[in-house]
C-alpha cells in the first residue's frame, strides 16, 4: 500500500510544483512575444498614417493644381477674346475669330453610333454560293475531280 500511496503521491506534488513554479516565471518575467507583437502593430500603424498624409496631401496637391490650370485656361481665353475683338480690323474677321475660340464650348455632342439593323449574330466564316462546296467540304479548293 505503501507503493500506490507514493505512486500518486509524487505525480501529484510534481503537477502542483510545476504549477506554481509556472506561475511565478509567469508573473515575474514580463511577456516578451507580446511586447513584440505591439511594437510591429504599432509600427504599421504609424507606416499606415502616413501612408494616409501622404494621399491626401497627394490629391489636395493635385486638386489645387487643377483649380489652377482651370484658371491659367480661362485666363487665356479671356486674353484672346479680348485680342480678337481689339485688334480685328473688320467686323467679319472679328466674328470669325472669336467663333473659333468658342468653338470647343459650343461643340456638340458626338454622334452615336446606331445598332445594326438585323439582328442576326455575324458569321464566322465566308458565305458562298448555294450550290458550291463549303471551306469544310473534301473538295474545297481543288479544280476537278482527283
Amino acid at each position: 500500500m505503501e507503493q500506490s500511496l507514493t505512486v500518486w503521491l509524487l505525480p501529484a506534488f510534481a503537477l502542483l510544483a510545476g504549477i506554481g513554479i509556472g506561475f511565478l516565471i509567469a508573473r515575474l518575467v514580463p511577456n516578451a512575444a507580446p511586447s513584440r507583437t505591439q511594437r510591429q502593430l504599432d509600427d504599421l500603424q504609424e507606416r499606415f498614417d502616413t501612408y494616409q498624409s501622404e494621399v491626401v496631401t497627394h490629391f489636395n496637391t493635385t486638386a489645387n493644381l487643377v483649380k489652377k490650370l482651370t484658371q491659367s485656361y480661362q485666363e487665356v481665353q479671356e486674353h484672346l477674346s479680348e485680342g480678337a475683338s481689339r485688334l480685328a480690323l473688320d467686323e467679319l474677321t472679328r466674328q470669325r475669330l472669336l467663333a473659333a475660340l468658342h468653338a470647343d464650348e459650343a461643340a456638340s455632342p458626338r454622334e452615336r453610333l446606331t445598332p445594326p439593323k438585323s439582328n442576326e449574330a455575324p458569321k464566322d466564316y465566308a458565305p458562298k454560293a448555294p450550290d458550291a462546296p463549303g471551306t469544310l467540304d473534301e473538295t474545297f479548293g481543288l479544280k476537278g475531280k482527283y
